[in-house]
């Protein structure tokens, strides 16, 4: 059964499906997000105390510096990274690099909120054609 298809952009290639985590807030990954747990750790955020592992983390976009790059690799050293990521806006560099590094299924400028797509939400991530689905 096929769901509603959005089409984005092309971030960085690779099929994912799971659950998504939504956030409504960009993410610094320096300093935001523990690169040895997958938690957010910044307690100003939207989803303190929750994970990215294992989850199509669908948000504004990144911030902050580019070291966050080598932060979204580090997720993916520890298998604590995202299953796909599905940015809202456009995508900025800091993000783009860090889900190609990490070989992370990416989609940029999906043409919606967040207020879209629900939390734990099934959401299949085609970076390689740069649409989703939701199911």
């Amino acid at each position: 059964m096929m769901g509603v298809i959005i089409q984005g952009r092309r971030v960085s290639g690779g099929i994912a499906k799971g659950r998504a985590l939504v956030s409504h807030k960009r993410i610094s990954f320096l300093g935001a997000v523990d690169p040895r747990t997958g938690i957010i750790v910044d307690r100003s955020h939207d989803l303190y105390g929750q994970t990215v592992s294992n989850r199509v983390l669908v948000f504004p976009g990144g911030k902050g510096s580019t070291v966050g790059s080598y932060v979204i690799y580090q997720l993916k050293i520890h298998a604590k990274n995202p299953l796909a990521m599905v940015i809202t806006n456009r995508v900025d560099t800091i993000v783009a690099a860090g889900a190609i590094i990490a070989e992370i299924p990416a989609v940029e400028s999906i043409g919606l909120d967040t207020e879209r797509i629900r939390n734990d939400e099934e959401v299949l991530v085609n970076g390689t054609e740069g649409y989703i689905e939701l199911r």
